[in-house]
């Protein structure tokens, strides 16, 4: 299994959640110094990579091919800057956006599909590639213009994979969060503003990354022949991305019904 984004956030708690279901797992991330802490940590293969540069993707999925190969892919790596309207937004934010939650992934998939090939080929079993997306991609909302934008991209990339797939023991799913209060997300979205970083998830019991993780090692568990296209996932208290309910949830009495 190889997962983008494995330094933080769901990426790293996805890395954890297979290695303690007994999966080999290829860490694949940025920053060496977070990636070498979770090696100690895990055990796990990583390997230093910027999904926005294709020379080192290649490299990486060169490394990959030559220590084992991979049988599975997860495309984590991704994020959000800034919460701008679109008159007024930062065509360097959306084109970070779209390299990053677009580009990485295609990548990142295209460099890898031959060694997902040869593993279905070689096992005599299926493959599997799983999108991290997000409702983001499946509604849109006022400030969300570029992260909407490139992950309703990343939604329709995964669809079209799917169908170009047909046929080949390799499955395409893709699993779409929602509120997930994670330690970087928001906060580098908001350019470091811890207390604006904060709000969206103040007085709700939000997802954390390990829920999100949970559900993804789930999916990607299944029987080869089982595939889940689009897993949507919020807390019980964000019924859409309009919709929050803030404070305990309780149960209406027969005069509130």
């Amino acid at each position: 299994m190889v997962v983008t984004g494995a330094s933080s956030g769901i990426g790293e708690a996805s890395v954890r959640e297979f290695v303690a279901r007994g999966w080999n797992v290829v860490a694949v991330a940025r920053r060496r110094e977070r990636l070498e802490a979770l090696a100690r940590e895990t055990g796990v293969m990583t390997i230093v990579c910027d999904v926005t540069n294709e020379a080192q993707v290649a490299a990486m999925a060169q490394q990959v091919r030559e220590t084992g190969g991979a049988t599975a892919l997860a495309n984590i790596a991704g994020g959000a800057l800034g919460v701008d309207r679109v008159e007024d937004a930062s065509n360097d934010d959306w084109r970070w956006m779209f390299e990053v939650n677009v580009l990485g992934l295609r990548s990142v998939t295209a460099s890898l599909l031959p060694t997902l090939r040869e593993s279905a080929r070689e096992h005599g079993a299926g493959a599997t590639i799983m999108n991290l997306t997000s409702t983001a991609g499946l509604a849109a909302y006022p400030g969300g213009g570029g992260y909407n934008a490139a992950k309703y991209a990343a939604h329709a990339v995964t669809e079209v994979l799917r169908l170009e797939l047909a046929g080949e023991p390799i499955r395409v799913m893709e699993l779409a969060p929602g509120l997930v209060h994670t330690e970087e997300f928001t906060l580098n979205r908001l350019r470091g503003d811890a207390e604006a970083a904060e709000k969206p998830y103040d007085n709700v019991e939000s997802l954390t990354a390990g829920d999100v993780a949970q559900v993804l090692v789930d999916a990607c568990e299944q029987p080869a022949h089982v595939n889940q296209d689009l897993i949507v996932l919020r807390p019980v208290a964000q019924s859409s991305v309009f919709h929050t309910h803030r404070g305990p949830l309780v149960v209406r009495g027969e005069d509130q019904a």
